[in-house]
């Protein structure tokens, strides 16, 4: 067993024998820097959405899982501190690209369409406020790059890359995935403005969703109550502690000391208010 990769929230440990652990860490980043300041149980909330919705939309596409049971792992991993964090799923071949799908006018895209320019080979001729919902959800990936930022790319560029047939089913495996569970959702006082999903091929060469999937820190999450076209809806993300250091000038300060107990607080409430309205249940 060797840990190949150490991400900004992730750490990840290959067994070996063709089976990955996954270690979903309370750590969290904003602007590029991760903060020295866990946010309490926050990997435990992505990690039991992304087994949420892997068991959700198992009918329309295989998953990398295998277990969240830490009797199924190694014995490193059966102790308390990995229990809600920790994943067993099969290593893939990993597709190069984030598939983006987006459901409303929103972020870059908004900023394109009020300059009347097409977002990523996409072009509305319908009139649209800012957060409305779009006809029709869309496509856009972006290759996905080892080091800096990941490039927007339109989707005729990734099925020139990968070959149509793949290209087309990553194309609709990800707006069926994002419909079914825009629906459950929106049933439950959340809208999903716009997620990313990441897919692999195991050793038959089928399509295998994997990575995590519709959590807080992969998607815009808007509170159904609160939210209003024209504005810039609140999310269920990040977004309470960016504003906090934005107010306070540290942005992008790598040199930042802590984070106060009340906003540590504020963002681990969000997190398990929305992991509460997915799935009926609280850790």
């Amino acid at each position: 067993m060797k840990k190949i990769i150490s991400g900004k929230v992730r750490e990840v440990y290959d067994l070996e024998d063709g089976r990955m652990v996954i270690v979903t860490t309370d750590r969290i980043s904003a602007f590029d820097v991760i903060l020295p300041t866990m946010i309490t149980d926050k990997g435990k909330v992505l990690n039991a959405l992304s087994n949420f919705w892997f068991d959700l939309t198992k009918d329309i596409t295989k998953n990398h899982m295998i277990s969240s049971d830490l009797k199924d792992m190694p014995a490193e991993f059966q102790k308390p501190e990995y229990e809600g964090r920790t994943i067993l799923v099969k290593k893939l071949k990993m597709i190069p690209y984030e598939v983006i799908v987006r459901g409303y006018m929103f972020g870059s895209m908004y900023e394109a369409y009020k300059k009347g320019e097409p977002f990523l080979g996409h072009s509305f001729t319908k009139k649209y406020e800012q957060a409305e919902k779009l006809d029709e959800p869309i496509v856009t990936p972006s290759t996905k790059a080892a080091e800096g930022h990941d490039i927007n790319v339109t989707l005729e560029y990734m099925k020139n890359d990968l070959g149509a047939e793949l290209g087309t089913k990553i194309e609709e495996t990800a707006l069926a995935i994002y419909k079914k569970c825009y629906e459950h959702a929106a049933k439950n006082g959340i809208i999903i403005a716009d997620t990313k999903f990441e897919f692999g091929l195991d050793e038959k060469g089928e399509l295998v969703l994997a990575d995590e999937v519709l959590t807080p820190d992969s998607s815009r999450f808007w509170n159904a109550a609160e939210y209003k076209v024209g504005t810039s809806p609140a999310s269920y993300d990040k977004q309470f502690i960016r504003d906090w250091l934005k107010a306070n000038n540290l942005a992008g300060d790598p040199n930042i000391k802590e984070v106060p107990a009340d906003v540590v607080k504020k963002t681990s409430d969000l997190y398990h208010e929305c992991v509460r309205k997915i799935t009926g249940k609280d850790l």
